[in-house]
């Protein structure tokens, strides 16, 4: 009986020790992004997810820095290599996470930079395909402020390219704003961003 309960405690020690480390690789990998060295974080994420493959993080942040970097890069090869490694990433989310509100999010902002990237190929072929990711996740999540922003934040796009009214959807990035203040994410390593991308653009409304 002792040495079952031996077992039993040296087993939950560690499972509590690999968690730590993974807790412990996410932050510092999250930090190093943030210090404005995204290579170098994708490099210890993908570290991370060779260990970790059941748990969808790690390739959520891959996919995230690499479809932020995406938005910003001027040279469209850079930028379609960034999509096409964001993508990648994401597929092991999708499988992992199908139905998550964070993981469709993000697997429609990919999207979306496939569009900004070759607007007369993509945007006919894919905006279907980010609307419909955007409200699953509106149903999934009606109260996440990543999914309303981002749902908001395309509709602007769309609305802008057929000359339509775009306050309706400025209405639901306010919205946005004020779910950022009371949304409470799973865990310390879970989705928390967005708030300030949603100020940038709510000015732009004004």
């Amino acid at each position: 009986m002792t040495k079952i309960i031996t077992i039993i405690a040296l087993f939950v020690a560690s499972l509590v020790s690999a968690q730590g480390q993974f807790e412990q690789g996410m932050g510092k990998a999250l930090q190093t992004w943030k210090e404005g060295k995204p290579a170098e974080a994708v490099a210890q994420l993908e570290r991370i997810a060779s260990v970790e493959k059941t748990n969808w993080l790690p390739s959520y942040y891959i996919a995230l820095i690499q479809t932020t970097q995406a938005f910003g890069e001027k040279d469209k090869t850079k930028m379609l290599s960034l999509i096409n490694s964001a993508q990648k990433a994401q597929d092991v989310c999708n499988e992992l996470a199908m139905d998550n509100p964070e993981v469709l999010v993000m697997q429609a902002m990919i999207h979306t930079a496939s569009i900004v990237y070759d607007p007369m190929t993509n945007g006919q072929k894919l905006s279907g395909d980010v609307m419909y990711i955007l409200n699953k996740a509106y149903k999934i999540a009606p109260e996440n402020p990543r999914v309303v922003f981002q749902k908001a934040s395309f509709e602007i796009g769309m609305a802008q390219y057929f000359g339509q009214d775009t306050k309706p959807m400025c209405t639901q990035i306010e919205k946005a704003i004020e779910l950022f203040a009371t949304f409470k994410p799973e865990s310390a390593l879970h989705p928390s961003w967005g708030l300030d991308r949603a100020q940038a653009e709510l000015n732009k409304c004004k």
